[in-house]
Order: structure tokens, then sequence, then C-alpha cells
């Protein structure tokens, strides 16, 4: 039984203690319409909160049994009627409206208290009181996963999102998380999730595992109270020496270990999001400065603080731009160069091994990291990065720092970016001036050579 389904089994075993009922036998997997229509009234049941704080409890864990025992259909049904029954009252909305634009000074503070209870649907008494229950805040975070994968479906789902999002991003902030240091030591359960939610470099086995839990090494977890065994975050550490520029080398499972205290960079390869119900929900900035400043109390000789990040959406940017012949993005030299070898751009995406072929190296480089300087710097979608790495690495207050040829060689690197790896650089000093600055108009930080390339 693999570490997600006993978390499962062990949620609905407590949920099961407190409900003391066999509700979820009454409803099939899928919800047929008299189904619904008791799902319906046990639902407003708990907005009406009659009785007191034991029998919510009871009426919120025989509610959420019924959840776990859907299939994805019902689960679906489920939440539409959530997001349709119990959703924003417009009549009550456009009353609370009228009512404060007729409002007087003395009586215009009650008219924005009722239109602040007008704007909250009666849904979110429901996901409170789930909250309340034995790892409820886990629950709420699965339960927002289901509903995105069909939120575009209707406009009621949109709001329910917005809904769920508004109320886990209250709950989950960089303030309110504690930072773990992970080491071969910690709880098995642990690192088969670390295994399981590393999402940039896959682990391939209990040895690479081991590799980056070396004492040349370090690995932190950010918890929430609430999931205290459930881990949002990871970030994984080299402790090097100089800048980085290459994963494969890095990952080097043969490589001695470095002694820690001669190391001078802290490099960060690996920062993994493992709630995808928690999409959208800002952990807050600063992330990466925390740890670098718990790096810096136990290790005061790092004076770099650097990532060897990805660039996921490089390589299908630079294929949608050439999509014709590639040669607006061709300098005059490019033309030249590439006219020499026979290649086009198109040419170029459509076989890897033109990419790693050493031979082509000296046309297909300086292109290739000109052409990702300006991805980085110039193309943008509402004034921002198109990168998603980049959106989060500038907003936490680096600056781009180097761009690296051939630095993840893998094929997943390949696909993603031509083999190009980026090194964002934290100064520590800089990193609250360089947030503030893309925080209100969008302004990039970068080095002189990355600028250069351009």
């Amino acid at each position: 039984m693999t570490w997600l389904a006993r978390t499962l089994d062990n949620l609905k075993t407590a949920w099961r203690e407190i409900a003391d009922s066999d509700d979820p036998k009454l409803f099939g997997p899928e919800l047929d319409e008299k189904a619904e229509v008791d799902l319906t009234t046990r639902m407003q049941e708990c907005i009406d909160g009659k009785g007191g704080e034991v029998s919510a409890r009871v009426r919120a864990a025989r509610l959420g049994e019924i959840y776990l025992h859907l299939d994805s259909d019902g689960r679906r049904r489920f939440l539409e009627i959530m997001a349709t029954r119990f959703g924003h009252d417009r009549a009550l909305i456009d009353k609370a409206v009228a009512d404060y634009q007729a409002a007087d000074e003395k009586d215009r503070l009650p008219a924005i208290t009722a239109l602040d209870a007008a704007l909250e649907p009666p849904s979110i008494q429901l996901l409170t009181q789930f909250n309340a229950l034995p790892q409820g805040v886990k629950f709420l975070v699965d339960m927002r996963d289901d509903l995105l994968r069909h939120r575009k479906e209707s406009k009621e789902l949109m709001a329910l999102d917005a809904t769920m999002e508004k109320l886990l991003s209250s709950w989950f902030d960089i303030g309110f998380l504690e930072m773990q240091r992970i080491t071969w030591n910690s709880p098995a359960s642990l690192l088969e999730k670390l295994v399981e939610y590393e999402a940039v470099h896959e682990i391939r086995s209990w040895k690479d595992l081991r590799n980056r839990l070396d004492s040349d090494r370090r690995l932190f977890a950010f918890f929430h109270p609430r999931m205290p065994t459930e881990p949002l975050i990871f970030v994984e550490v080299a402790l090097v020496n100089g800048i980085a520029g290459s994963i494969q080398g890095l990952l080097d499972e043969d490589a001695p270990a470095l002694d820690p205290s001669a190391a001078d960079t802290a490099i960060f390869y690996s920062i993994s999001n493992t709630q995808s119900g928690l999409r959208g929900v800002s952990f807050g900035n600063f992330l990466i400065k925390q740890v670098a400043e718990t790096l810096s109390k136990e290790l005061p000789n790092l004076k770099n603080f650097s990532t060897l990040s990805p660039i996921p959406g490089f390589r299908a940017w630079l294929k949608e731009a050439a999509s014709d012949d590639g040669q607006d993005l061709l300098s005059q030299d490019d033309r030249k160069r590439f006219r020499k070898i026979g290649l086009t751009v198109p040419d170029l995406l459509a076989d890897n091994s033109l990419l790693t072929n050493p031979d082509n190296e000296v046309v297909v480089r300086p292109f290739l990291k000109r052409v990702c300087a300006l991805y980085f710097l110039k193309i943008k979608k509402n004034g921002l990065p198109i990168d998603p790495v980049a959106r989060f690495h500038l907003s936490n207050g680096a600056q781009i720092e180097r761009l690296n040829w051939m630095g993840d060689t893998s094929g997943k690197g390949l696909r993603q970016s031509c083999g190009l790896m980026v090194n964002y650089l934290y100064k520590l000093s800089d990193i609250e001036k360089n947030h503030e600055r893309f925080a209100q108009n969008g302004h990039i930080t970068a080095s002189s050579a990355v600028k250069g390339l351009l």
C-alpha cells in the first residue's frame, strides 16, 4: 500500500469514528438524483448549524466521509452542488449594495458589515467546518485539487475555486510555515514522500536519494502546523565551490563529498511544491532568503547563494517563435553561420542530436544563449516574464546571473530548454530591493553578462 493510500485510509478511519455512521454506504460512488437531494439537505444542515460544536463536527465528518467514498464523477457532482446551491446570493448582494449606497454616515458601518456578509457565499461555512476535523486542512487541499480539474466547466465552479483559493491563501503563508532539515535519518515515510514529490530532477534510486542527503548537501522541507506530516515544499541544496553550471555534475553519485566548511557557495538546485491543490496560493516571498540565512548561521564561510534552475518554457516558446523559418530570430552573423552548416532553426528544434553535436556548438551555442536572454528579459505576459520559474525567483528578490550551455543534457532538459539552465543569484543585501522593484513595476534584475548577450 502506498503512503497516499495509507493517508486516505487513516483519514477515513478518523472521520468514521467521529461520524459514527454508515452514511457513505447509502450513496453509490456516483450521485444519482435521489442522492443529490439528500446531499443538498445535509449540506444545508451543516450551514444551519443547529446544536453545539459536537453536532457540527459529526455532520461535517459524515459529509466528508461521503465525499471520500465517491468516485471522480461523484466528487464533481458534489462540488457542483456546493457551487450552485450554496454559492453567492446575487439578490442578497444587490440589496446589500443598494442599502450601502443609500445609507447615511451613521448607518454606513452597519451597511458595510452587511455587504461583507452578503459577499461571503454559504459554501465557505461548509469549508471551514471541514477545517475543524482531524486532517481537515489536508482534506480541503485535496478537494481543491479535484476542483481544479473541473473549474473551467462552469462559472459556478470557477467562483467556488476563487472562494477556496482565498480561504487557503489566508491559512498558508511563509510566516505560518515551519522549516525542518531532512536527513537520511528522517522517518522513512517522509523520505518516501520526497521521492514521490520531487518534481524537478527525478530521484532515480535510494543511492541517488542518499547522495542528495550527504554531508555536502542540505535538504529542507516546509510544513504547515495543521499538516504536520505533509511537506508543502522541498528545497534541495548543494554545498560547492563556485557557481555550478551543470546539473549532471551536481548530481553525480560517484563524486566525492566536499567538506562543507570548505564550500563557498550554496546551490539551490531543486524546489518542489508538493500540494497541487495549493496552486495559485502564494507562500509569501523570501522563502529562499530564509533557507540562505539558516545556512549562513551554520556555515559562515558561504559567500554565494545561487540556484541552478530549469527553463521549462523556453523551447516551447522558441518553437512557436520560429514556426515559419526562424529567420527573424537570427542576427546577420547567425544567418551566415547557419548557412555554413546547412541548418535552419526549425531543423535544430526537430532533432536533439543537432543540439548536442559538438560540431554545431560554435553556431548553435551563441544563438541559443542570445535568444534565451531575449526570452528572459524581453518576452512578457501582463508585464511579467512568461517563464514561471523566473517569476518565482525574481519575486523572491533574485537576479538572473548566468546562462549555462548544456547545463542539463537529460531528455527532459533538452525537451524543455534545449539543454540550457540558468543561475539566479541571491545577494542577501539586495533581495528586498530587487523584490520591491519587481513587485512594483516588473523590473527584471540581471547581470551585465546576461544583458550583454542581447
